[in-house]
């Protein structure tokens, strides 16, 4: 059984064996199962086996604000290729729910320091269930270990 995952178009499209079982509109969050059995048995699990799905990336553009030292934030900026923890949700008990890596790039300025803001490039394994978080104007926090240091809110795909 072979799952591949496909980007296009701002559109998801999970395959297997090369039928068309699943396709995600980016922007909207909307979704639609063509193939419910294949999908609800296999899909998920059949991801994470798969070692070649493991290295393709999904590139986002967003906005990153680092909170400032004095608001519990970071004492050093950080450079291009940092990668933190990245949360999407905490549980009633504000205890984080699963983290994803990514990592966060960009070409102009050395460092980003706390309470400063800017759009940079964060790529995600696309092999994680991350797709089902990413939507255009979706926020998350910017984590070092159990210290959110940072948020960052999605602005358009690349």
């Amino acid at each position: 059984m072979l799952i591949h995952k496909e980007v296009k178009d701002r559109e998801l499209y999970v395959y297997m064996n090369g039928k068309l079982i699943y396709k995600r509109w980016l922007d909207t969050g909307a979704s639609k199962v063509f193939d419910v059995m294949a999908y609800d048995k296999y899909t998920l699990a059949s991801i994470r086996e798969i070692k070649q799905e493991e290295h393709q990336l999904i590139s986002v553009k967003a906005l990153i604000k680092l909170k400032a030292t004095k608001d519990g934030g970071r004492r050093t900026g950080i450079l291009s290729g940092y990668r933190p923890n990245h949360v999407f949700e905490y549980n009633k008990d504000g205890n984080r729910f699963e983290t994803y890596i990514g990592d966060i790039r960009w070409d102009d300025g050395f460092t980003i320091e706390p309470g400063e803001e800017k759009a940079v490039t964060v790529r995600f394994f696309l092999g994680w269930k991350i797709e089902h978080y990413l939507n255009i104007g979706r926020k998350w926090w910017i984590h070092e270990g159990p210290r959110c240091v940072g948020e960052a809110e999605l602005i358009e795909f690349l």
